[in-house]
């Protein structure tokens, strides 16, 4: 039978007949109804010719390509029993399972079975309501004796005229800079073996027509939502196929599979868009917020960690309370330093006890306070790893991953989270600490590479730590930090609630990272903060007008020493928070739009709410531009029929809250306060933009006549 999955505009086309392994036909634009007899003609139809010097009947790509059916590029599935390499395609179809969503097919699940082998195969496949593809393998041994599987794999088919490429780079501090190359013959592939997905992550791996934007082109793309190490690429082959796939990097010997054991491979989560890259975001934010943990407003957080570091003690803490209270801040993060020991990044991690030299009372003194004041209290941990200066790793060597002698990280190691004690002993500190204080919130760093052990192994276990302790303190939320921005990832945002994005503050770097971010995860999840003037990572000094404009469309917070600012910026930043929650709503469920640039110094984002009816943006100058009087702002993803106010958008009344522009004066609409123009104009033709200085940023509210 043919399958023939369809949702908001998106196509999946399936041959399952015969007893051969299942062959994608069709994966991109919406092929519109199609009776059975079509289906049969189309797939029949998309049969290629025979070329010479090649095998001897027609190529066509199966779920699990391989080169027993004459696929010479990268396989679907490898490996091996008592020393023997599992043949690649010797799979036939046991079954063919499909669901309906409003009387259409939406998932199918196909079973696979090889009796000589004696192994079976399930892939689920699944198109959501969004327009998303979901694909996954699950792999049973019914051998008698282990199978070593060295990969399972989702291998998706892509058009010719997808040729070019964009996946992501980066380093700390530095997370999702972008990078494109074409699809030329080969493989273009990327791996993470970081034990987690690294600030280095490829994380989306998009392909489209060639030059592709965020507002026009073709484009197909790929993220695995997986923790631990993987791998993404894309390839041209000299036979006239292109492929896109994504799966678990499994390291030699690391899954072995025993009589009766079953893998399942990660999530490959896949999207078509028609529309570039913000049409990626426009199917993925509303399905991602459809199973969102997120159940309520994102409070403005305040986080202790550039204000203090190190350095605790109740007045100096109560008195940052109050500041953060005075301006409006709704929950306050007491980061690392409260615990056993920690006077530094040397040592105690591990020992989750609240230090009694720096907290003789407990941690009670300091709650109360920020109760006192209106704010929710939440705390930093770090489970997953361990300092060698500390009782833990003195009492219980055994469960350090790697040699006495391995390499340290920022001065700690690896906690092994697959060894069941320490899996134990983790959950009751945390547990136990989640019932002695009203904590609402853990901010759950991991601060280095894994660097030994099996990341699949510790991946694992993580995920079942914050599950069981999600279970046991549902009502507590969790933010997933990683040096920054070193895990984000789909796998892991089924179980938090925020992302630290990266541990940047400076607004310049943070413009290009939550940019790029945004296309894969909702604003609501990532974390920006207003940081002091200079950046503690950069030493680059910001205007205050520019930090506020930057840290305002995600989930917003401080991390500043309140307690040496004026009053009139405590005043400005209590006006910015004032701004950011009012517009919250908007901001944290409307469509994200960017628009494309033909000055890669110059950009204009922003969020359009759902019914079109009101919009807020930020046109923002990364460096000098190249025109002395820039193209027009044309802003999109408004409604072409509806009639717009365009306001500048003024945070406070402090001078130091404006954006500086380089001009003898402002465009005449801005001079006269606001102007009124269609949808349509605002798209197509758009409105000269104030002439602003280096990494200035300006914002707009934009809402319906």
């Amino acid at each position: 039978m043919i399958h023939h999955l369809r949702a908001a505009g998106v196509s999946l086309l399936i041959d399952a007949r015969g007893t051969r392994v299942p062959t994608i036909v069709h994966w991109g634009a919406d092929l519109g109804e199609l009776a059975d007899s079509q289906l049969a003609t189309l797939a029949d139809a998309l049969v290629p010719a025979i070329s010479p010097s090649s095998i001897d009947v027609p190529l066509r790509l199966s779920l699990l390509p391989g080169v027993s059916e004459g696929w010479s590029g990268r396989p679907g599935f490898a490996g091996f029993r008592a020393g023997r390499q599992a043949p690649e395609q010797s799979f036939t179809v046991r079954d063919v399972q499909a669901t309906s969503a409003a009387s259409a097919e939406s998932a199918l699940r196909i079973t696979l079975t090889d009796a000589a082998w004696q192994l079976t195969i399930v892939t689920d496949i699944e198109l959501t309501p969004q327009g998303i593809l979901r694909v996954r393998h699950t792999i049973t041994n019914e051998g008698e004796s282990a199978f070593e599987l060295t990969s399972l794999d989702v291998t998706l088919p892509l058009p010719d005229r997808a040729r070019e490429i964009l996946d992501f780079a980066g380093l700390w501090t530095h997370e999702r800079q972008p990078q494109r190359t074409p699809l030329a013959n080969g493989v273009w592939s990327r791996e993470s073996r970081h034990g987690r997905p690294g600030h280095d992550d490829a994380f989306l791996m998009a392909a489209g027509t060639p030059g592709f934007g965020f507002r026009h082109g073709e484009v197909w793309a790929s993220h695995l939502a997986w923790s631990g190490d993987k791998r993404q690429w894309a390839e041209s082959s000299a036979l006239g196929a292109s492929t896109l796939g994504s799966g678990e990097l499994l390291a030699p010997g690391e899954l072995s599979l025993q009589s009766g054991e079953s893998y399942t491979s990660p999530w490959t989560v896949a999207v078509y868009s028609a529309a570039g890259l913000d049409g990626l975001s426009d199917r993925l934010h509303p399905w991602i917020r459809s199973w969102s943990t997120i159940s309520r407003p994102r409070p403005v957080v305040l986080n202790t960690w550039e204000a203090v570091y190190f350095d605790h003690d109740l007045p100096t803490l109560t008195r940052l309370v109050e500041a953060a209270a005075e301006v409006g801040v709704e929950r306050f993060v007491l980061d690392d330093g409260w615990f056993t020991g920690r006077t530094d990044d040397r040592r105690a991690l591990g020992d989750w006890f609240v230090d009694s030299q720096k907290w003789p009372a407990g941690l009670t003194p300091l709650i109360d306070a920020v109760h006192g004041a209106g704010l929710e209290f939440g705390l930093w941990v770090e489970p997953e790893m361990v300092s060698l200066d500390s009782d833990l790793a003195r009492e219980h060597p055994d469960w350090v991953v790697g040699p006495a002698d391995a390499l340290t990280w920022r001065f700690q190691r690896v906690l092994d989270l697959g060894n069941a004690d320490a899996f134990d002993h983790l959950f009751s500190r945390i547990d136990a600490l989640l019932a002695e204080y009203p904590i609402a919130y853990l901010k759950w760093d991991h601060n280095r590479d894994l660097l030994g052990g099996s990341a699949h192994r510790q991946t694992a276990a993580l995920y079942r730590l914050i599950d069981a302790l999600r279970a046991a303190h549902p009502d507590v939320e969790i933010e997933s930090c990683a040096s920054g921005g070193a895990r984000i990832d789909l796998g892991i945002l089924e179980r938090v609630d925020r992302v630290w994005t990266s541990d940047t503050n400076d607004p310049l770097e943070r413009q290009a990272i939550q940019r790029y971010t945004s296309i894969l995860v909702p604003p609501e999840y990532l974390g920006g903060h207003l940081g002091a003037a200079t950046s503690h990572t950069t030493w680059r000094t910001s205007d205050l007008s520019f930090r506020l404009a930057t840290a305002l469309f995600g989930s917003a917070g401080i991390e500043w020493d309140l307690t040496t600012t004026t009053a009139d910026e405590r005043a400005t930043i209590g006006a910015w928070i004032a701004t950011h929650t009012a517009l919250r709503g908007l901001l944290h469920s409307g469509t994200v739009v960017r628009a494309d640039s033909s000055d890669p110094s110059l950009a204009l984002h922003g969020v359009v709410s759902t019914d079109r009816r009101s919009a807020v943006f930020a046109q923002v100058a990364l460096a000098a531009p190249r025109a002395a009087i820039p193209a027009p702002l044309r802003f999109p993803g408004l409604d072409p029929e509806l009639t717009y106010t365009v306001t500048p958008l003024v945070i406070g009344t402090d001078a130091r809250a404006l954006p500086r522009a380089i001009q003898d004066a402002p465009p005449a609409w801005q001079a006269a306060g606001s102007v009124t123009l269609s949808g349509r104009v605002l798209a197509e033709v758009g409105l000269p933009g104030s002439l602003l200085a280096p990494e200035q940023a300006q914002l707009f509210s934009v809402d319906a006549a």
